[in-house]
């Protein structure tokens, strides 16, 4: 049987580590769809799973890598035929299911997202989790009442690759946009992608008070903790924050009384499990009008298979910026 490359994580005692193997296609978890993959991504979730930084995986061994885009190969679903472009994202990959970073992937067919017409596959993994995950965000802010034309809608961590595909979709839906970053030299990048106002981290007031000034439409948060705070206290009349990160905690600290006086939500956003209707929404207007603009500057990072191990460290560290690709084939 055909052997192939995929870097497994392994669990040897208490350590966790992530290295190369060679696998056959009896390595790889069950499913109907197998596919050859061209490109994966590096997302916060990968770097804490393949360095054991953080309890993802459900199982070992495992391969990593959250997101695959590739051609199939074969295939026991009749959604799919040799030869489809398609996309995968989340759906339990490296939790539960064996990942993207493989020359061959076999995931189940319920997972796999036909390639939506206007996305090629390197494009679909520059936006790839983070990218779904932006898309998800201002879809169901939008359903609870989002429109451009009011008050600036704040991404907070927005040099990440939430963040930067983020502010790129906003401001291409004609959101007027307030980036929030810890890093000072982001202004030129931020301002590519087209933000209106920079907010350094380090300069905000949080203030004590249980409602603040009311300053957001709307907000994306990949922070957490005291920024989710403050943005609870700060949005304006029925504004939404979208809940998705928590590298600044994971604890709120709030009162009731923005949401039962300003009407406020707070709309927690789970991007693995999206119920696949409502993913192929989301695919679709990637492709369409929430395609970021952006997409070259972004992608500040295409790296080749061999150099995934070395790649994780600086998304632990806070340091990447915009998204890192990967090569597999």
């Amino acid at each position: 049987m055909e052997k192939f490359k995929a870097f497994r994580i392994h669990k040897d005692g208490e350590k966790i580590r992530g290295r190369f193997d060679e696998l056959t296609l009896d390595d790889l978890s069950a499913g109907e769809v197998v596919i050859e993959s061209s490109f994966s991504g590096i997302n916060y979730k990968d770097a804490l799973a393949a360095t054991g930084a953080g309890k993802i995986l459900r199982k070992f061994p495992l391969v990593g890598g959250i997101d695959v885009a590739g051609t199939v190969i074969h295939s026991d679903d009749g959604r799919y035929s040799e030869g489809d472009s398609v996309v995968i994202t989340g759906c339990g990959l490296s939790e539960e299911f064996d990942g993207g970073y493989s020359e061959i992937v076999r995931v189940k067919g319920d997972s796999v997202i036909p390639l939506p017409v206007g996305l090629s596959e390197q494009q679909a993994m520059i936006l790839g989790t983070a990218g779904f995950t932006a898309a998800l965000a201002i879809i169901r802010m939008e359903h609870n009442g989002l429109a451009p034309g009011g008050l600036p809608v704040v991404v907070t961590g927005a040099t990440g690759g939430v963040g930067s595909l983020a502010v790129d979709m906003l401001t291409g839906a004609g959101y007027q946009v307030t980036a929030v970053t810890g890093k000072a030299d982001s202004k030129a990048y931020l301002e590519e992608l087209g933000t209106s106002e920079i907010l350094h981290r380090e300069q905000i007031d949080f203030g004590e008070r249980p409602m603040e000034k009311a300053i957001w439409a709307g907000a994306i948060d990949n922070v957490g903790g005291e920024m989710l705070t403050w943005l609870t206290r700060t949005m304006s009349w029925w504004g939404s924050i979208a809940s998705i990160g928590l590298v600044g905690g994971h604890e709120l600290h709030t009162t009731v009384m923005p949401f039962i006086l300003r009407g406020i939500n707070i709309l927690g956003i789970n991007s693995m499990a999206t119920p696949r209707e409502l993913r192929l929404k989301v695919w679709q207007r990637l492709a369409g009008d929430l395609k970021p603009a952006h997409l070259g500057q972004i992608c500040t990072r295409v790296i080749d298979f061999d150099e995934l191990p070395g790649s994780f460290d600086e998304y632990l560290h806070g340091k990447a910026t915009g998204r890192s690709i990967v090569k597999i084939r």
